[in-house]
């Protein structure tokens, strides 16, 4: 894929997020500028907040516009295991959030030569293991949510809360990506996604996917206020609460949603098949 390194656009919304929900946190030492982790407490409950940022530096330059990359997704994956560590003998573990602002992971050679997919993979596993542990874990959207970087950094959150403004997107490729595999235009594939939800990028149509557990409104969502700070902590604190009530540690409430039906359906006739 003949791809210009500088083509996406690096945003500082998740590390600005990340700076202002952790203020008199510990920061952690994570070996790389990308990956920012901060220790602290929510309310009383003790809480590790993970957030991948942009590095103009990277040593891999497909990665320097908060792409989850090799570097990132083995030091995610690295972060969250010595929380689970950490806390192994401990009744009550500590909540995990996830600040997600990314682009995309990063495309490029070297990354398939030296293997992305195992390192993302990684990152997964770690996410998944630390949820199966008993970490409640929660991830916020504060801007784009991309391919497989959310995949790597957000996707295995017991609860997945979203700011709700425009700049925030799900998808699993890039509007002009998407048009180019599809021989489409951008404008066709916007007129196709007003209709077909899974198409869109708008978070709106995503929340109707069942796989957000909050829409959040904030005044402003690159430099939020006081109020939008304090309510976005509130939210956090919920989610925290509705995690530990419910008991569960699964995903499966994400196909309750109605536009999911048919995806509850078919795995329904697969269970009776395989049974």
């Amino acid at each position: 894929m003949n791809m210009d390194v500088n083509a996406v656009r690096s945003s500082i919304r998740g590390k600005h997020w990340f700076n202002v929900l952790t203020q008199n946190f510990e920061a952690i030492d994570t070996g790389i500028a990308s990956l920012h982790v901060a220790n602290g407490q929510l309310d009383g409950m003790e809480i590790s907040v993970l957030s991948i940022v942009a590095d103009e530096h990277n040593l891999y330059p497909r990665a320097r516009q908060g792409e989850v990359g090799l570097l990132e997704g083995w030091s995610l994956a690295l972060a969250v295991n010595q929380i689970i560590q950490a806390d192994r003998e401990l009744e009550k573990k500590r909540g995990i959030v996830c600040i997600v602002d990314v682009p995309s992971q990063a495309y490029g050679r070297r990354e398939e030569v030296f293997g992305i997919h195992q390192a993302l993979a990684g990152a997964v596993d770690s996410y998944a293991r630390a949820r199966l542990a008993g970490h409640p874990l929660v991830s916020l959207l504060v801007g784009k949510s991309m391919s497989g970087a959310f995949l790597a950094h957000g996707y295995q959150a017991n609860r997945i809360l979203a700011l709700n403004d425009q700049g925030v997107m799900v998808h699993a490729m890039g509007k002009e990506s998407a048009a180019r595999v599809t021989l489409r235009t951008v404008d066709e594939l916007e007129s196709l996604a007003a209709n077909i939800p899974p198409m869109a990028y708008d978070i709106e149509s995503y929340n109707s996917l069942g796989l957000l557990s909050n829409l959040l409104n904030v005044s402003n969502a690159d430099e939020p206020t006081d109020e939008d700070i304090e309510y976005i902590q509130q939210a956090l604190k919920n989610a925290f609460e509705d995690i530990t009530l419910s008991g569960v540690n699964d995903l499966k409430h994400r196909l309750d949603a109605e536009n999911r039906s048919m995806s509850k359906r078919v795995r329904e006739l697969l269970r009776e098949q395989w049974t």
